[in-house]
């Protein structure tokens, strides 16, 4: 087994839908400046590499209130990219939606008995106005009945990968069945923002009228964090004030979950200080492109000597600032590599390891093809591969780690 290695940068590469933001282990939270947080749950991830920034009791069961108006939206944009309905369709708003919440405490669109707004002026309402006449609307529309698009919600909830929430009405109007943890939210955030990028922008619209009525989006951080173009804020008396942030920034987006707040003012302070505290301490290092040479490998009987061996996808790694040093990269293959060799056949991996943190691996695959040879020619290969041993590895020539990089963006 041949290993070369060089100190380099951490990477998470490797998480699929189903393992993003996996539950965290006392050192799977990257190391970073203590940070401190009012709220009673929190988590903030990045969203490329699916690493968790920080976390406090993101696994416990709360109320989401109306952040659980995400899964519904998730529900309506599923629909939408499978054709199943158009943006222009319409759904009638039945007497007993309305009467369920006309003049009833929490958010409305107003919508009246009778009404057939379209698809796309009830997902306004939801995202925007945070409508629960809008839900009710949508999850009769769509399943018949609230509690048949409960049911339907909980089985593509598990589908994407929301383990430990359940569902019992579409709005998230409390009830004590009804419950999402702050990771699982965090999960269907992202999912909302790589399964449907035609439809995300509506999260990042400041207002929208309906039946003459302007009501503003309550997202705290649009317009005081760069970047920032979603999700959902929530509040019951019990759980207190909650709320799902995104941003770009730098080409970088992280996303953060927090609940438990006093305030309306705490959560709004709170969601920009996560987000700032993951902007400024931490950063994305793009170590390889996909298809970038590694290193020049020795061929046992192939029609050449050796072979390139390239990154079998793109390797970004993603790091704390101040500690850009203390990380390794391997190289690792049998040597010499046996031909016949397919392009892209994968023949051995990079293996990126940190302090305290657990190995990661992606593919290194060969960059062309090798024919084996036969004959004499197999005689002579193997007497210089007798008389001189496989070539030695060469340490890919990878970024600096000490390099100087310029200053974060202030927020």
């Amino acid at each position: 087994m041949l290993i070369s290695s060089v100190r380099s940068f951490l990477t998470v590469l490797g998480f699929s839908a189903a393992t993003l933001i996996a539950p965290a282990t006392a050192t799977s939270v990257l190391a970073a400046p203590a940070y401190e947080t009012t709220a009673q749950n929190a988590i903030l991830v990045d969203a490329v590499t699916g690493t968790v920034l920080f976390e406090k009791n993101a696994d416990e069961r709360v109320h989401p209130a109306s952040m659980s108006k995400l899964m519904t939206t998730y529900m309506l944009y599923d629909q939408l990219k499978r054709g199943a309905i158009k943006l222009t369709d319409t759904m009638p708003v039945s007497a007993e939606v309305w009467r369920k919440w006309h003049k009833k405490d929490g958010s409305t669109m107003f919508l009246n008995a009778g009404d057939r707004p379209t698809v796309e002026e009830l997902l306004r309402g939801i995202v925007i106005q945070s409508g629960n006449d809008a839900c009710d609307v949508v999850a009769e529309g769509l399943a018949g009945s609230e509690a048949g698009f409960a049911d339907w919600m909980n089985r593509k909830g598990k589908e994407i990968g929301l383990l430990n929430s359940t569902f019992i009405n579409a709005s998230g109007y409390p009830h004590p069945d009804h419950w999402m943890t702050p990771r699982d939210i965090a999960i269907l955030s992202y999912r909302l923002i790589t399964d449907f990028p035609e439809y995300y922008h509506y999260f990042a619209e400041r207002e929208y009228t309906y039946g003459n009525i302007r009501q503003y989006n309550r997202n705290p951080i649009l317009g005081s964090v760069t970047g920032a173009d979603g999700l959902k804020t929530g509040h019951t008396s019990e759980a207190g004030y909650g709320v799902a942030v995104s941003a770009v920034q730098d080409g970088r987006r992280l996303i953060a979950v927090i609940n438990g707040t006093a305030s309306i003012a705490e959560r709004a302070r709170e969601a920009e200080r996560i987000l700032t505290y993951g902007f400024r301490n931490f950063r994305a290092y793009k170590l390889l492109d996909k298809g970038q040479m590694v290193e020049e490998a020795p061929v046992w009987l192939g029609d050449q000597e050796t072979i390139p061996l390239v990154a079998g996808r793109e390797l970004t790694v993603l790091m704390e600032r101040m500690n850009r040093a203390d990380l390794r990269v391997k190289v690792v293959y049998d040597s010499p590599i046996a031909a016949p060799l397919k392009q892209g056949q994968e023949v051995g991996k990079i293996v990126v390891t940190s302090p305290n943190r657990p190995p990661v691996e992606a593919p290194l695959v060969a960059g062309a093809a090798v024919e084996k040879v036969g004959g004499f020619s197999k005689v002579g290969a193997a007497l210089s591969h007798l008389l001189w041993g496989a070539a030695k590895s060469v340490t890919p020539k990878l970024p600096d780690p000490n390099a100087t990089e310029p200053e974060a963006a202030a927020n």
